[in-house]
């Protein structure tokens, strides 16, 4: 590959950039599933009454809970990259998302490129869950998995894009 400060045309994203973008848009990301969290937590207050909720937490292990989250994830992350092909983080490191062709991306190359992104989450809660294995551990065995993920471009790959470094303004 040719170095970033060669290239004529738009380089692919190195590492330590996606590594950056990840750790930005995931403070965003933390910031919106809070807000999600309230709105469900709200609505539980006001189906249920305050006393039950309580009493028993009705969100926690709830199975329509973790998926409401998981789709506020998705549609974080897929709103900005069919809009434009970038998100917050992504603009701060100047990176865009791409297809191989050039032009954006649409919906279903952001659902392939979600999901394949996650991956790195399995070892995560195996590890945790079924072996008990400590929460640090867990982490860092994800994070080894996120760095190979990342560093074969697996997300790229199976969704036909391209992770792409822009140029200096």
């Amino acid at each position: 590959m040719v170095s970033n400060s060669r290239c004529s045309e738009l380089c692919l994203a190195p590492l330590r950039r996606r590594l950056a973008v990840i750790g930005y848009d995931v403070l965003l990301l933390a910031g919106v599933l809070l807000g999600a969290t309230a709105l469900a937590l709200g609505l539980a207050v006001v189906l249920l009454g305050s006393e039950a909720v309580k009493l028993h937490d009705p969100l926690r292990g709830n199975p329509f809970f973790s998926t409401y989250l998981l789709l506020v994830c998705f549609f974080f992350y897929s709103w900005f990259w069919t809009h434009g092909g970038q998100t917050l983080g992504m603009r701060a490191w100047r990176l865009r998302v791409q297809g191989r062709d050039g032009l954006g991306i649409g919906w279903w190359q952001a659902l392939l490129r979600f999901l394949s992104a996650g991956l790195w989450l399995i070892p995560v809660a195996y590890l945790h869950r079924v072996f008990g294995v400590g929460v640090g551990l867990s982490l860092g065995v994800g994070f080894a998995c996120l760095v190979l993920l990342l560093a074969l471009r697996l997300p790229d790959r199976l969704s036909e894009t391209e992770l792409v470094l822009l140029p200096k303004r």
